[in-house]
């Protein structure tokens, strides 16, 4: 089977969300490179004919188990990886969302290694994907507005 995200000839829509439950973030490590090893949100992939919040309620879903509550979107991000030649491997924008948990503990799919529910104050310290901690206090801030 061939990885069509990988060599894209355009970027990839994606969504993910940043979490909570009990005053905590949900954050999660990915099983496979490129993204191995570092926390970020949980998500992926917006599928064709889908809407956002659509989108985001399936993945949580499938890579966790969780039913969540979207709320806002709470930012955004750029994935871009380049080869040793500098052709752009991998391409994705990320838009992240403001959610609350509903129900469920964590089941993590193939995809993800490990998860843990974290202090969003304590985010800034951890070994993070670019981002992550402008997106959890830019979510926190809208759960607590709302």
């Amino acid at each position: 089977m061939t990885d069509d995200r990988r060599y894209p000839t355009r970027p990839f829509l994606a969504v993910s969300a940043a979490v909570f439950r009990a005053g905590q973030v949900l954050l999660v490590r990915r099983a496979q490179p490129p993204s191995a090893g570092p926390w970020t949100l949980p998500g992926g992939v917006v599928e064709a004919g889908e809407t956002l919040h659509t989108a985001v309620v399936r993945e949580l879903r499938e890579e966790t188990a969780l039913e969540i509550a979207p709320v806002a979107l709470a930012g955004h991000r750029e994935v871009i990886v380049h080869d040793a030649e500098g052709r752009t491997e991998r391409h994705f924008v990320v838009l992240s969302f403001a959610a609350r948990w509903i129900a469920g503990e964590p089941v993590l799919d193939a995809e993800l290694a490990a998860f843990a529910w974290h202090d969003p104050a304590a985010v800034a310290g951890l070994q993070t994907t670019e981002g992550l901690a402008e997106i959890v206090a830019a979510a926190q801030a809208i759960l607590r507005a709302g």
